[in-house]
């Protein structure tokens, strides 16, 4: 069986896609952003709870204030990306609840009243939404360059809030020059997929 996918739509968003680590000045535009999320929304998360929140970092100023943060390493790409997206999840995501899943609004007291059971979901629900935002950047023609490598609660007091959990922080744009390392094996499907 193949997929529904042409070749080259699938070396665009997985075969060919990789992390980049240089970028060209060209800039990511607000309609691209735009286009990105148009796409990605409709991926899905449990009750569509959709806790991801994106803080996009463009001006001098808010890069100055991120590259501290940043892992030594991490420092140059952030600085020379055209855009930088902070990705977070929101764990008070179930106020949205009532209008994101009006089938049942009451989910939000019946299973999310209690912060820890909320932060769980939307770790694991914004970092499925964070895997869509990589491949709609791709979608877009663009390479992304997600990143772990900083002071999460550095970063978390410098731009976001309590409520606020950061993930990744992916750098976006055209990629430069020596843009890739060299592809790392991947694991075989027998390693992975078992039938029982």
């Amino acid at each position: 069986m193949s997929l529904a996918l042409d070749p080259a739509t699938q070396d665009l968003l997985f075969r060919e896609a990789r992390t980049a680590n240089t970028f060209t000045d060209e800039p990511v535009t607000d309609e691209q952003v735009r286009a990105i999320y148009d796409l990605v929304k409709y991926g899905p998360t449990a009750f569509n709870q959709s806790p991801l929140r994106v803080t996009l970092v463009r001006s001098a100023e808010a890069r100055e204030r991120l590259l501290p943060h940043m892992a030594e390493g991490n420092r140059p790409k952030t600085a020379s990306a055209p855009l930088v997206a902070i990705l977070c999840a929101d764990n008070e995501f179930h106020e949205e609840l009532p209008a994101l899943f009006p089938h049942f609004p009451q989910a939000k007291d019946v299973f999310f009243a209690e912060r820890p059971v909320r932060e769980n979901a939307a770790a694991l629900n914004a970092a499925l939404q964070a895997a869509y935002f990589i491949v709609g950047v791709r979608a877009a023609g663009l390479a992304a360059g997600p990143m772990t490598g900083f002071d999460f609660e550095g970063v978390r007091k410098e731009f976001l809030d309590d409520d606020h959990t950061p993930l990744m922080i992916v750098n976006i744009g055209r990629p430069g020059p020596d843009a890739w390392f060299p592809r790392s094996p991947r694991l075989e499907f027998e390693q992975v997929v078992s039938v029982v």
